[in-house]
């Protein structure tokens, strides 16, 4: 590990217990800093219910550290939406955002049109498929946006075990974003969970970035802030343990396809020579191919979007 990422290990590492929630009220307090969360979700009913009353709880009700809570729906087919709802979230639904813009499929472009829809200096994302849920997964994440003015952008980091296995979650994060990151930019070896779906950043930065549209968004977003940003203004928190539902083996396959092209175009932006990733399934006969299309798409900085602009200035 380079020396340098050793010493922002020791300097931009924490635990959520290093800043308990009446710091971080009194330095929001202080700052006057908005905060706004944002879960995307797809066909979640069973987890998002809880995920928003306990942040509603803990982070609005007994403490004034959320401002907004905005659960963004990308077309479930369940309640989903009802649920979220009734546990006291905003619902807007993806297709209502930028309206002139099609939407396409995946979770960076929920991400990059919450921009339009929330108010928050300083904006967390939150996967809505999470189980056994704490609200320190937003207080950690948050923390060091409300008490360091040089932190720009907040990975969680926690275990993620698989089943009953302890620390053998986080397949594609070991198999394919951790040797890329550690390869070609060495600077983020530090990070525990490059991959994992809840951070946070000042609006300020996530309005200048690119968001791959797909699976590819936490990486594209982490790369592209540490050259927007540099090093010493990305942290990390231990938030505990995560757990949520894991993805089939073929799920997984097109989920690293996807890394590993928002990787390839940021190393080269480059043209790809064929993207897409053939899988195969046993069938009656023997084993059928499926191909699938990998994530091509980027939607630009929400700074070029006229409807941003104008939001804005309004």
């Amino acid at each position: 590990m380079l020396e340098e990422v050793e010493h922002w290990l020791s300097r931009r590492s924490w635990s959520v217990a290093d800043r308990p929630l009446d710091l971080l009220v009194a330095a929001k307090r202080a700052s006057g800093t908005s905060v706004s969360v944002v879960l995307p979700a797809l066909d979640e009913e069973g987890t998002v219910g809880e995920i928003v009353t306990k942040i509603r709880r803990a982070l609005m009700e007994e403490v004034p550290l959320v401002d907004e809570l905005v659960v963004i729906d990308s077309g479930s087919s369940d309640r989903t939406a009802e649920v979220a709802a009734a546990a006291g979230a905003r619902v807007v639904h993806r297709d209502e955002i930028l309206p002139r813009l099609t939407p396409v499929p995946g979770k960076g472009e929920v991400l990059w049109r919450s921009l339009l829809v929330t108010g928050g200096d300083v904006v967390a994302f939150v996967d809505a498929d999470l189980r056994e849920f704490s609200a320190d997964f937003v207080s950690g994440i948050v923390g060091p946006l409300l008490t360091d003015p040089d932190v720009a952008f907040v990975k969680a980091m926690y275990d993620r075990p698989l089943g009953s296995a302890a620390g053998q979650g986080g397949r594609v994060t070991e198999l394919m974003a951790r040797p890329l990151l550690n390869m070609h930019w060495p600077l983020l070896a530090g990070f525990v969970q490059p991959l994992g779906g809840e951070y946070a950043a000042r609006r300020s930065l996530l309005e200048r970035l690119p968001f791959p549209v797909g699976y590819g968004v936490e990486l594209g977003l982490l790369v592209d802030a540490l050259h927007t940003v540099g090093l010493d203004a990305l942290a990390q928190v231990d938030v505990g343990v995560r757990r949520h539902r894991h993805q089939d083996g073929q799920a997984l396959g097109r989920m690293a396809a996807a890394i590993y092209r928002t990787a390839q175009l940021r190393l080269a932006r480059g043209h790809l020579v064929r993207p897409e990733l053939t899988q195969f399934e046993r069938g009656a006969d023997g084993f059928v191919p499926r191909t699938y299309p990998v994530d091509t798409e980027e939607r630009p900085p929400m700074t070029g979007i006229a409807e941003y602009a104008h939001r804005r200035v309004a």
